[in-house]
């Protein structure tokens, strides 16, 4: 298994060019799902785990990596599916996004393909809000569905959303009422929780499920609002995984467009900061912030919008 997540690195040479890479694996029957795999660290086959009384259901125990504690998320039963039984024979997808180190228990793992970012589609329409999935793709002519790994984290380990009073009591003397900030992502909690983090400065929101959208609604707002476009809609928030576009070529996009090249654009994803930090200045975005921490943010949000 070691050999299949070797070269890490190598694969950051497909950021910036609308690719990824998806990890499948398998929890509970033979349908796949699918990971970004700039979210997994490693993959082992599972441990021995230590129990935690009193913790989340799905919270299966404790996995000890190299001395370090990890916790471990039944991925089956946290995705409303049956609890996985046999651990004999299960992985432990070691992840490390949203400023935490945490373990999903997968059944198995099959291997990592290449795609571009326009294999990538949003989930079925009409498929509820109680589901887990960001997106969807085909490989060998069968669907795999990408889960929506910050909805489970979210539910089994809840984060405070609130921003601080010291931070509402900095807002800016700026003039929101005209200002509109654009949020693209394709987690519906993610678009959330910035929507609220927003909505307690004042600052109205424009969502966006995915980079192409985001980018039509720019390209229109632009053509009907001409010079005041950049006073009207100044800064775009995005994150970088989405389905059809992803955030850095949203990025290239918007800044080699000679109407909407001025707008501010804050990156907001909940991969590593080891390597998109040095991504921002390539694709021409202000600034990236790790997901997620409502007074960072909306501390940005205040700064770029007075830079004008």
């Amino acid at each position: 298994m070691s050999n299949l997540m070797a070269s890490v690195n190598q694969r950051t040479n497909l950021v910036g060019q609308n690719r990824l890479e998806l990890l499948l694996f398998r929890l509970n029957g033979s349908q796949r799902f699918g990971i970004n795999v700039f979210k997994v660290r490693e993959v082992i086959q599972c441990p021995e785990l230590t129990e935690m009384p009193g913790s989340h259901p799905c919270v299966r125990g404790i996995a000890h990596l190299r001395g370090v504690p990890v916790m471990v998320i039944d991925m089956s039963q946290a995705t409303g599916g049956k609890r996985l039984e046999d651990l004999s024979a299960a992985y432990i997808l070691v992840t490390e996004y949203n400023r935490n180190t945490q373990g999903f228990l997968v059944a198995g793992v099959d291997r990592i393909v290449n795609l571009n970012w326009e294999q990538i589609m949003s989930p079925p329409q009409g498929s509820g809000k109680a589901h887990y999935l960001t997106a969807v793709t085909e490989i060998d002519n069968k669907l795999v569905q990408i889960l929506d790994v910050e909805k489970v984290f979210a539910e089994i380990c809840p984060m405070n959303e609130e921003v601080s009073e010291s931070v509402k009591s900095k807002v800016s003397a700026i003039d929101l009422s005209q200002i509109t900030v654009l949020v693209a992502d394709d987690s519906a909690v993610a678009r959330n929780q910035v929507k609220r983090a927003l909505a307690s400065i004042g600052v109205k929101v424009e969502l966006a499920n995915d980079g192409n959208e985001a980018l039509q609604w720019l390209l229109k707002k632009a053509d009907e609002l001409g010079d005041n476009f950049v006073r009207e809609i100044p800064l775009l928030i995005s994150d970088i995984e989405m389905p059809k576009m992803d955030g850095y070529t949203l990025c290239s996009e918007i800044k080699a467009n000679e109407n909407l090249r001025k707008i501010h654009i804050i990156l907001h994803s909940s991969l590593s900061g080891v390597f998109n930090e040095a991504m921002v200045t390539k694709v021409g975005a202000d600034q990236f912030i790790a997901k997620f921490h409502p007074d960072e943010l909306t501390s940005a949000v205040q700064k770029w919008l007075n830079a004008g």
